[in-house]
């Protein structure tokens, strides 16, 4: 990046839309740099620039906000910005306007960097103090790791030894690290540990763009804001939780990465035990960051491991074979590029936690997620106790026919985070008629007809509050580990009792997994919500 390439920055990145005048929330951060390391690859194009120009057009950004994009790919700085234009016109939630993006692409620059030369960031260097002399940046930096895992700590361990992650008085200095987070509790230890050599803890934000989902953010506000919950947020009233990530792709060219992941590291460690701990912490005294996280903690401590031993009666695992998604016919997970053709990695995990504290003991949180599932959802169903009497004699209406009353549903509360973000509670009623007929109804909330507004992307909120500072919605060290204990547990019972290579691959594509997970549930007395 040349020196003329980030020009002044004498009106804010909103500077040049006189609409947006007057627009600035009390969540503007003080003028920074961020630094997206990997800045040529997928997730810069379709997450990170569009969701930072959707800031900029919301007036979020400061003036001399300033993006710096570093790769191994050589690319000028007009090509770098002619790239992230098509990206924001082509993924970005807010539509492309020449005037805002007139001034946000001012801040915007590229440079190449390699770590195998001495001087390997000597241009980022470059680049960071031309933005402090001529942007206003003040020496406050933004590192995000778009890179490999393998690449985290070499890239740190350079960062330290430049001296560019001492923090400047008066200014900030920190770094966003996508997941994994290791790959068990011993490796994520000793990442940290590693991370800890180059940046304090409250210089690391782990990003989790789930917990940047608006609909999680408001499980907090239903559960904490809304005093008709909490009484009844227990054991004493609540029979079971259930969590689904259904997703009906593929590994969509990962192949490499899923065999060495699977489905337990790649969703459950982190979304799926993150989402548990937010559905079953305590209430916090208030909402500031470590106060919020303390009590996550506290939750993700509680959860029984699960022995080596137990591993196959708690747990299911499932690898999905050929068939048909959405009207299409899809390939097994064995056919996909860079898999092994006798593969036994999960595709698909179901499992039971038990928690040991006074609000869940003897109600199971019940966890499933999967890949080339027959639709997309990730909901959270809390499932209450049935009453304990029911004075109706007579019948229950339900789609198959009549039943009696014993066979009432239960009230359900469902939590729909993905696609169709919104809230369906679902109780009893009577039919209309003479006869005493109860049926299951719903009373639904949507976020798009109530508010008419379109909710910010994961990555909007997670970049601006890293920005601001607040590390609320980011895993903390021990929220990291103690997900990995559990995981760790299930991971060394899978191990000591290897699956069944006459029964892998074990499910169909477009069907909800394998039957095992069904006869899982039934053993309970219970069964799977469909989403």
């Amino acid at each position: 990046m040349s020196k003329t390439a980030l020009r002044t920055g004498e009106a804010s990145v909103t500077g040049a839309n006189p609409l947006l005048a007057g627009m600035r929330t009390a969540r503007t951060p003080v003028p920074c740099a961020l630094v997206i390391f990997g800045a040529s690859g997928d997730l810069t194009m379709r997450k990170l620039v569009p969701g930072l120009y959707a800031l900029a057009s919301e007036g979020s950004l400061p003036a001399g906000f300033t993006v710096v994009g570093a790769g191994r790919t050589a690319m000028t700085d007009d090509e770098f910005r002619a790239s992230m234009r098509k990206a924001v016109k082509g993924y970005g939630r807010v539509p492309l306007r020449d005037d805002i993006w007139e001034g946000f692409a001012a801040g915007l620059g590229y440079v190449t960097y390699d770590l195998e030369r001495s001087d390997g960031l000597a241009a980022l260097k470059d680049a960071l103090d031309t933005g402090d002399r001529t942007r206003g940046t003040s020496g406050n930096r933004v590192y995000y790791y778009s890179v490999p895992p393998s690449a985290v700590v070499p890239l740190s361990e350079r960062l330290r030894s430049e001296g560019m992650c001492v923090e400047p008085p008066g200014s900030f200095v920190r770094v966003i690290v996508e997941k994994p987070f290791g790959r068990n509790l011993e490796t994520a230890r000793e990442l940290s540990r590693r991370l800890h050599e180059a940046f304090r803890e409250e210089q690391i934000y782990r990003i989790d763009h789930y917990l940047g989902k608006e609909t999680v953010q408001n499980i907090l506000v239903l559960r904490f804001a809304n005093g008709i919950f909490e009484p009844l947020w227990n054991r004493q009233y609540i029979d079971h939780v259930q969590m689904t990530v259904a997703e009906t792709l593929g590994v969509e060219g990962r192949g490499a990465y899923y065999e060495e992941s699977g489905a337990l590291r790649d969703i459950v460690q982190n979304h799926m035990m993150q989402l548990a701990a937010i559905i079953g912490m305590e209430a916090p005294s208030n909402f500031q960051a470590e106060t919020v996280r303390d009590e996550k903690v506290k939750l993700l401590r509680a959860v029984r491991p699960i022995h080596p031993d137990d591993a196959l009666a708690l747990t299911v695992r499932g690898q999905f074979a050929g068939g048909w998604v959405d009207g299409e016919p899809v390939p097994g997970y064995r056919e996909e590029k860079d898999v092994d053709r006798e593969s036994l990695r999960e595709t698909f995990v179901a499992m039971k936690l038990d928690i040991d504290n006074w609000r869940w003991a003897g109600t199971p949180f019940y966890l499933r997620t999967g890949k080339r599932l027959p639709k997309r959802a990730t909901e959270i169903v809390i499932q209450f106790r049935r009453v304990p009497h029911s004075p109706f004699g007579g019948n229950v209406a339900t789609p198959s026919g009549v039943l009696p009353t014993d066979s009432i549903d239960p009230n359900l509360l469902v939590l729909r985070i993905q696609p169709d973000e919104g809230i369906t509670l679902r109780v009893s009623a009577k039919v209309p008629g003479q006869m005493m007929r109860i049926r299951g109804v719903n009373m639904d909330f949507s976020y798009g007809s109530a508010f008419l507004k379109e909710s910010p992307e994961a990555y909007e909120r997670l970049l601006l509050d890293c920005m601001l500072g607040d590390p609320t919605l980011f895993a903390r060290e021990d929220e990291v580990e103690e997900a990995w204990r559990v995981c760790t547990a299930i991971l060394d019972g899978w191990r000591a009792h290897p699956p069944d290579r006459a029964n892998c691959p074990n499910y169909e594509a477009g069907t909800w997994g394998p039957e095992e997970s069904h006869a899982f549930m039934a053993r309970d007395g219970r069964a799977w919500h469909r989403p």
